[in-house]
């Protein structure tokens, strides 16, 4: 038997007496011959079948050392069994124990990967919600820059109906235009990211393991690279092999020699051509995490890019509709200002046709007045031209009354010529108070579209949060 201590490294020899022959007996046969020997020819018949006594002897001596020799070879047999089936107990028991060791060990190795698989499973799944969370701001938000865009469009086709001279491209066209650029960008922009976001969660979207919890998520409808996907695909085949396995290994770890449901499988002592190392089995498990963490620390930037997205689009948009809110403010000021000096002038021109109506009045009041003296300086004229033979002189009464009504037809022409400037200056300012009138419609309506109907509209502009995909 080996000594207590000592490692073996092959297994030894089994102890036995070495076999040697004894030696053998020599003896000498007597011949039968003598004065007592049977030779004669009486007694040739019985002396034929007969054996001598030293024959018998070696005979008995014979057996003897052949039983001799078959007991102490079935001892050395009895021995030797004993000791082999000693050492083949011992062995198969410290083999069994070795073997039930390594599998233990191995149990320990599948349950940290498979401990380590199911915790990567469950940060995929939970990052997978927070990415849907995003996914479902983005929606919101993408839903939320559809009134925006209305409220552009329909101011500007709103100001389209604006009439000329106040149809004209002003700061508040410039800025709606801007803003309506804006948000098509917005949503371009949106678009691409909820794109993005929909493909890096169709690459985290698990599928059903095989302890019986589904892992369903949101899908959405664009299709896009899968190998985020493939990746949790493999680590839940992993980690569901690894149970497998877990569960196999543990199984075999119970058997023992008491097992009932043991039985000989002698073909399943080799190794498979397919089966895989201890550092390729590790390698694989441990690319896999490698590969899915990568991914989930890119669903994390992600979220954090579409963060960062929403409130800078929510606060450009809101500023932009400030903008546009100060323009026509502004614009709304100018144009109420203008209508103000409109109607301003018209009550200035409405008194002065009042007035110029008046002196047109007065003017032929006027005209009217001179032309009775001017009939009677034209019938003293007249009559005093009957005067007979010398009394027809040129006197001082003949002279003031010639230049009576010189003066007089100079006065009713001066008056019928301001009565002409003063009709036409009335007609001036009847078409001023039609194009002052007429301007201030203009403005009243070009006021209208701005304050009732845009500005009214802009009203219901969303908020920063509903922008942002918070409502």
């Amino acid at each position: 038997m080996a000594q207590a201590g000592v490692l073996l490294t092959k297994e030894p020899a089994p102890q036995s007496v070495p076999v040697s022959e004894l030696p053998m007996k020599v003896y000498e046969v007597a011949l039968n011959t003598g004065p007592d020997s049977s030779c004669g020819l009486a007694t040739a018949g019985f002396r034929t079948a007969k054996y001598l006594p030293e024959e018998w002897h070696q005979n008995n001596y014979a057996r003897y050392h052949e039983a001799f020799a078959d007991r102490d070879h079935s001892e050395r047999c009895r021995q030797e069994s004993q000791s082999l089936a000693a050492y083949t107990a011992e062995l198969a028991q410290r083999t069994q124990e070795d073997s039930t060791t390594k599998v233990g060990e191995r149990l320990q190795d599948i349950h940290f990967w498979k401990s380590e698989l199911q915790k990567e499973i469950e940060d995929l799944a939970a990052e997978t919600g927070l990415l849907a969370a995003q996914k479902l701001r983005l929606e919101r938000a993408l839903d939320a820059t559809d009134v925006p865009y209305t409220i552009a469009t329909d101011n500007l086709q709103c100001r389209e109906r604006r009439q000329p001279p106040d149809l004209v491209r002003d700061q508040v066209e410039a800025e709606l235009l801007k803003e309506a650029e804006l948000i098509r960008n917005v949503q371009e922009l949106l678009k691409r990211t909820c794109k993005q976001a929909v493909n890096q969660m169709h690459t985290l979207t698990p599928i059903c393991n095989k302890t019986g919890a589904a892992l369903v998520y949101l899908r959405g409808l664009f299709c896009g690279p899968q190998l985020n996907r493939d990746h949790k695909q493999i680590c839940e085949m992993d980690w569901s092999d690894k149970l497998e396995t877990y569960n196999i290994d543990e199984k075999c770890g119970r058997y023992n020699n008491q097992s009932t449901n043991i039985q000989f499988h002698p073909s399943s002592s080799k190794f498979e051509d397919s089966a895989s190392s201890p550092e390729t089995w590790a390698k694989y498990s441990h690319d896999n995490i490698y590969r899915a963490e990568r991914e989930r620390l890119a669903s994390i930037n992600l979220r954090a890019l579409i963060d960062n997205i929403l409130h800078d689009t929510a606060e450009d948009l809101r500023m932009q509709c400030d903008v546009v809110n100060e323009a026509f403010a502004k614009r709304c000021e100018e144009m109420e200002d203008a209508k103000h000096k409109l109607e301003h002038h018209l009550r200035k021109t409405l008194k002065e046709i009042g007035d110029q109506e008046y002196n047109i009045a007065a003017l032929k009041q006027a005209i009217k007045d001179k032309e009775t003296p001017l009939k009677v300086a034209q019938t003293r004229l007249y009559d005093r031209s009957f005067r007979p033979n010398v009394e027809l002189c040129r006197d001082a009464a003949q002279f003031r009354l010639i230049s009576e009504v010189e003066e007089l037809t100079e006065s009713i022409e001066a008056l019928k010529k301001k009565l002409l400037d003063a009709e036409q200056s009335l007609r001036n300012l009847e078409d001023t108070r039609m194009s002052l009138e007429k301007e201030i419609a203009v403005k009243t309506n070009s006021l209208f579209i701005d304050r009732q109907k845009c500005m009214a509209h802009r009203s219901r502009y969303p908020t920063v949060l509903r922008l942002a995909g918070y409502q």
